[in-house]
């Protein structure tokens, strides 16, 4: 006795709205919008905050797309501490963010005259 065929359906081809248009291609779109990587650039500006180092350059240009970890790893070559050292990031003097999150991101939602600014401090200076 032959075993019987899995039964399989296959999806359309193109999906539709109600109003003709293509979900599986407005889906492909996005996702290839999300995929591109941000060129713009994005200007930094590194503010110590109490007994950390005062850069001798402290604006700087970074790409959009970057995560923030990539600040934090800048900071850190350009201060020429190590990875063990202490260093803590705040965004305006009021939050520390998430080293995933975008820089793009925070520029949209926290800048200031055109500047992301970032306090760095070698203690935790706020909560």
């Amino acid at each position: 006795m032959a075993s019987p065929e899995p039964h399989s359906r296959a999806l359309p081809s193109a999906w539709t709205y109600s109003d003709g248009g293509n979900i599986l291609q407005e889906a492909q779109e996005a996702l290839e919008n999300y995929k591109k990587k941000d060129g713009n650039k994005v200007v930094v500006r590194f503010k110590a905050v109490g007994n950390a180092p005062i850069m001798k350059q402290n604006f700087y240009k970074i790409t959009a797309s970057n995560r923030f970890q990539a600040v934090i790893q800048f900071l850190r070559k350009e201060l020429g501490w190590k990875q063990g050292d202490p260093l803590f990031t705040y965004i305006n003097l009021a939050f520390s963010p998430a080293p995933d999150d975008t820089v793009a991101n925070l520029f949209k939602s926290f800048s200031t005259e055109g500047h992301l600014i970032v306090n760095y401090s070698t203690t935790a200076a706020w909560g």
